[in-house]
Parts: structure tokens; sequence; C-alpha cells
């Protein structure tokens, strides 16, 4: 047979053979609890990166029950796992501490990728309680939640800010707070997410509130970052609330690979603003905010930055 014909036949052969698909790159992305706005971000992630990347990475979302687990869990995973944490615990578990002791070495691999939206304390009151400022608490009926960042966060700030004691701490599920707000069984409620929360859209609607603002020597006593939630968030809340919140990276560790790093990093940053016009949460994660992720970054994550031209100093 001559060779030309060989090759003719060869090419007729291929077209009839099924097409290898393009390769994929597979992500596992550890988040929240599944009612939780950090769940339905990390579901708004796994879309722009499919998007982003023309199908070229798939994230699975996994639920979690929290930040620590999602720490812990790095230590055994393999591949290509992220996962969504306060820098904090990152520290923590990378010396050891608390609720990370003994120091497990595989810790120190933990590398961090890109920020998303912070944990903001949010505390919300009727407008028809009177009460406009943390000390108009006193005597009133307000629930934290249980067991929750929020929760811990909010009695420890009412106690900084001298009101330990004095306020009725209703100690239920923060499920039920907005419906208690709405049906004056109590006077406000404090909630951690990032901004806007739903929890707060849904009790300003048909319901006026208002939103405490911090002072700055409030804001120095709690020991945690300052952010201005803008006015007009929220329904009937047309002014500036100064708050504090807690910030909040997604991480991986060195079984990663460089390039998916990259591209991970790169479509996130590249299809943030498109993230931002379908969910106004996104609007508050800057290349500034950069500065708070704990330990190092991932080598993928870096190139992407100094391509980019991010200032990381």
């Amino acid at each position: 047979m001559g060779s030309k014909r060989l090759s003719m036949l060869l090419a007729a052969l291929a077209l009839l053979l099924p097409q290898a698909a393009p390769a994929e790159t597979r992500v596992t992305y550890k988040s929240a609890k599944s009612t939780s706005s950090y769940y339905q971000m990390a579901v708004q992630i796994a879309q722009a990166m499919k998007a982003g990347s023309g199908g070229g990475i798939i994230v699975t979302v996994e639920e979690s029950q929290g930040s620590v687990q999602n720490v812990k869990e790095a230590a055994n995973r393999s591949g290509n796992y992220v996962f969504t944490t306060p820098p904090g615990l990152v520290e923590l578990a990378r010396a050891g501490k608390k609720m990370f002791e003994p120091k497990n070495p595989a810790y120190d691999q933990i590398r961090g990728l890109f920020v998303v939206p912070s944990l903001t304390m949010h505390y919300v009151v009727r407008a028809d309680s009177g009460v406009k400022s943390f000390g108009d608490l006193a005597g009133k009926d307000f629930l934290i939640g249980k067991g929750s960042f929020g929760a811990r966060e909010a009695a420890k700030n009412l106690e900084t800010f001298g009101l330990k004691d004095k306020v009725s701490l209703v100690d239920v599920e923060l499920n039920a707070a907005v419906p208690a707000l709405k049906n004056g069984q109590i006077q406000g409620f404090a909630t951690a997410g990032s901004y806007p929360a739903p929890n707060v859209i849904e009790a300003a609607a048909g319901t006026g509130i208002r939103l405490l603002s911090m002072s700055d020597d409030q804001i120095a006593a709690t020991k945690r970052t300052r952010l201005v939630i803008p006015a007009g968030t929220y329904a009937g809340v047309d002014y500036d609330v100064v708050t504090v919140a807690l910030p909040v990276g997604a991480y991986t560790t060195t079984a990663m690979d460089e390039e998916t790093a990259y591209q991970l990093t790169r479509t996130f940053w590249s299809g943030k603003a498109e993230l931002a016009e379908a969910n106004p949460w996104w609007r508050g994660v800057a290349p500034e905010m950069l500065s708070t992720l704990a330990g190092e970054l991932h080598p993928g994550a870096l190139r992407y930055y100094r391509e980019a031209g991010f200032d990381l100093e």
C-alpha cells in the first residue's frame, strides 16, 4: 500500500474514533453550612471558575460545619483542596495552639490564594425600639444566637462595651431572630456575615430597622478590623454603618500544583467584577485585603499577582 493511500486511510480512521475530551482540572472547595452566605459564595465561585476557564476548571463545593473543620481537613487532604477560613485560624494551626494542639507539621503546608468577603458584624434593632447606640441596649431583649462566631463575638463586644448583665440575651438559634424581631418579642439581634446579609435584608423588609455603629474607641477595644457598610445597603438604613469584621481567605496547600493555583487565582480576580454585578457582597473584596492573608501565598497565586501588578507590600 502506498504511503499516500495509507495516510489517507489513517486520517479517515481518526475521524471515526471518539475524540479525546479536553483535560479538566478538578478542585474541591470546602466552604460552610449550606444555609450560609459563604456556601452561596462557594457556588458562585464554582460557576465563575467553570465559565472563566472555559470548562477547564471544575469546582465541587462541599458543605462543612465551620472554619475549624476546614483547616483541620487541610492536614489530611491531597491534591486540589481549597477551603475558606479566617486567617487567624491558619496562624493558630501553624503555631499548634488552642484547638490545633498538638502541632501538626502538615499545617505548615497551607498556602493563600485570594480573599473573599469579610465576616461582618451587624447589630440590628427595631427602629421603634428607641435604641440608637450600644448603651441604649441596656434593659432590652437582644438575640445573639449560640455556638457561632457571631454569637461569641457579640457576647464579647457587649461585655467590652460595659453591657455585661445589662442586656437580656435571648438564648435561641439565630434563625429565630427575624420572626422574633418582627413580632416584637425582641428589640434586636446580632449576626455575622458578609454584607448585604440575607437575614438583615429580610428583617428590613416590612419592618423599620436601625444598624448600630461603633465609635473609634469601641472599634479599638474589639481589636478587630474596621469596616464601613455603605448607606443604602439595607432598606431604611440611609447612613454609613461603622462596624468590625473578620477577614476571610481562600487557602490551599502545597499539594496543589503551581499552574492550577495560578489559574484559580487569575480566574477569580478576572471574574470578580461580574460576581459583584450579580451579588453585591463581592464589592467589598479589594486587592489591598490580600495583606490580611496569614502565612505564605501559593507560588501559583504569587505568580499571578506579580504579573497583574498587585501591590503585595
